[in-house]
C-alpha cells in the first residue's frame, strides 16, 4: 500500500497524499536533543517517501533545530512532489517545556534559520506553531505575510487555534492549513475542523494516536472490537477513522521505527 491510497488534499495549490508523516519524534527523547541512531532516522524518511508519502512535517523547535537537519541530511535534494513544512513561534523553555513566541522579529528570525537547515529559498508552507498570548495574532501574521511577499513563504499554516483565532488571522493573510490536536478520543476541535471543511482547508491532525495510547486499551472497546473484526491494529484503525472522519483531515502520525511507519501507511 501507498500513502496516496489515502486519497490527496490541495494545501493551497499543492497536492499531497492524506496521509502524511510527523517528524518530531526523529529526535531524542521528549522531542530534545539528537536521536540515539542518527541512520535509522534518515533510513525512516527515506522509506516514508519511497511508501508514498508526500507531506512530511517539523519545526525548528523539533531538537531544537534537530528534525531540520535530520530532514535535509536524509531527503536533499528533495523529491519534486515532496512537501516539506515547518513552523515557528515556539522555543525551547528549559527541562521538556517549550515558551510561546510569536513576536514578528523571532517568526522572521525562526524562518529564515528554518530555510537555512532545510536548504531551502523558500518554504512551501509555513506554520505560526500557536498563538502567543502576549502578542496580537495579527501582528504575528503580518510578519509571516510580509515573508510571503519576500518570496520566502509560498503558503501560510496555523496551528493550535480556535475558531475565532483562524478567522482572525484569515483576514490577515490566506491560510492553507490548519493544525490542531485531534484524535479519536479528543475532539474539541470539532468547532474549528467544521470551519476547515465548509472553507475547504486541509486540517492536519497532530497527536493522532494520543503518542500511543490509542494502540493499547481493552477488549471489547470501540477500536479493539473494529480492530479485530478487520484483522488490524488499534493503532491502524484510530487512522483510518481520522481519515473517514473528513476528506479534510490529513494525519501526520510520527515515528522513529521503521515497522510502526509501514504498520501507519497501511491504515
Amino acid at each position: 500500500m501507498r500513502a496516496s491510497d489515502a486519497g490527496t488534499v490541495m494545501i493551497g495549490d499543492i497536492e499531497v497524499a492524506r496521509l502524511g508523516f510527523g517528524a518530531l519524534r526523529l529526535t531524542g527523547p521528549g522531542g530534545l536533543g539528537e536521536p540515539s541512531d542518527r541512520p535509522a532516522a534518515h533510513a525512516v524518511l527515506r522509506r516514508a517517501v519511497e511508501l508514498g508519502i508526500t507531506l512530511i512535517d517539523t519545526a525548528d523547535s523539533y531538537g531544537p533545530e534537530v528534525s531540520e537537519r535530520l530532514i535535509a541530511e536524509a531527503l536533499f535534494p528533495y523529491p519534486a512532489d515532496v512537501l516539506i513544512t515547518t513552523k515557528g513561534g515556539l522555543v525551547h523553555g528549559g527541562g521538556r517545556s517549550w515558551a510561546r513566541d510569536a513576536r514578528p522579529e523571532r517568526l522572521r528570525a525562526a524562518c529564515e534559520g528554518s530555510l537555512r537547515r532545510l536548504r531551502l529559498d523558500r518554504i512551501d508552507l509555513y506554520q505560526l506553531h500557536a498563538p502567543d498570548p502576549d502578542v496580537p495574532i495579527e501582528e504575528s501574521f503580518g510578519a509571516i505575510a510580509d515573508l510571503v511577499v519576500e518570496g520566502k513563504i509560498r503558503h501560510v499554516g496555523v496551528c493550535n487555534v480556535d475558531s475565532d483565532e483562524l478567522a482572525r488571522a484569515r483576514l490577515v493573510t490566506p491560510i492553507a492549513a490548519v493544525q490542531n490536536r485531534y484524535n479519536f478520543g479528543e475532539r474539541t476541535s470539532d468547532p474549528v475542523l467544521d470551519v476547515c471543511e465548509r472553507e475547504g482547508i486541509p486540517f492536519m491532525p497532530w497527536y493522532p494516536l494520543a503518542r500511543g495510547t490509542l494502540a493499547g486499551g481493552r477488549r471489547g472497546d470501540p477500536l479493539s472490537a473494529v480492530a479485530a473484526r478487520h484483522g488490524a491494529r488499534r493503532a491502524q484503525i484510530a487512522l483510518a477513522w481520522l481519515l473517514a472522519r473528513s476528506p479534510m483531515l490529513t494525519p501526520i502520525p510520527g515515528t522513529g521505527d521503521l515497522a510502526h511507519l509501514e504498520d501507519n501507511v497501511a491504515a
